[in-house]
């Protein structure tokens, strides 16, 4: 493998913040909140699909991308019983259905 190959994608730890996600924070520290969390999961779960898109046979990765969804399911399910009005910028901002 050459060292090209290896710097092309970074970690996420490492990618600096889309401004997607930043659209998201409560306050400019906030990482955890259901808002954040929503968002980079569709981040992740964009990423995967098309992924999948070209290793239709990759079943472990699908496997991981079905939990990802369930995952962010519930954080919108959460949001909504909370936080109505949070829960529709999100599903809006990040044009899921609904």
């Amino acid at each position: 493998m050459s060292s090209d190959t290896a710097t092309d994608t970074a970690p996420a730890a490492e990618q600096p913040q889309t401004t997607e996600r930043k659209a998201f924070q409560l306050h400019e520290k906030d990482t955890g909140s259901a808002d954040v969390q929503i968002a980079r999961l569709t981040e992740r779960i964009t990423h995967l699909t098309a992924h999948l898109q070209t290793h239709a046979k990759d079943f472990s990765t699908r496997r991981g991308l079905l939990m990802l969804v369930a995952r962010r399911r519930s954080l919108l399910n959460y949001l909504q019983r909370t936080a109505n009005d949070r829960y529709k910028a999100a599903i809006t901002k990040l044009g899921l259905r609904k």
